[in-house]
């Protein structure tokens, strides 16, 4: 049988989901840092929007800004995209 291999972009889906939080929620980065920053968690602006840019944050961090912009719950859709196998 043969396996075809796909590889998922985790990067851009979680940058994508947690974009879609502060859009929807009407905040900027400046404004999701000084909520960080009111729950003693240390995020600027410019590490804010770097670690989105990136998309590499951890678990943790999307919690905290969840928790900043004031979800209790939250639901969403993974919209995957499937590119060469090896890349992220």
């Amino acid at each position: 049988m043969d396996r075809q291999h796909t590889f998922i972009n985790w990067e851009n889906e979680a940058r994508r989901i947690l974009k879609a939080e502060i859009v929807r929620r009407g905040l900027t980065y400046s404004l999701l840092a000084k909520r960080l920053q009111a729950m003693g968690v240390y995020e600027t602006e410019r590490s804010v929007a770097n670690k989105m840019s990136r998309g590499t944050f951890s678990f943790v961090f999307f919690l905290q800004c969840m928790k900043a912009m004031g979800a209790n719950s939250i639901n969403f859709e993974l919209l995957v995209e499937v590119g060469p196998r090896g890349r992220r």
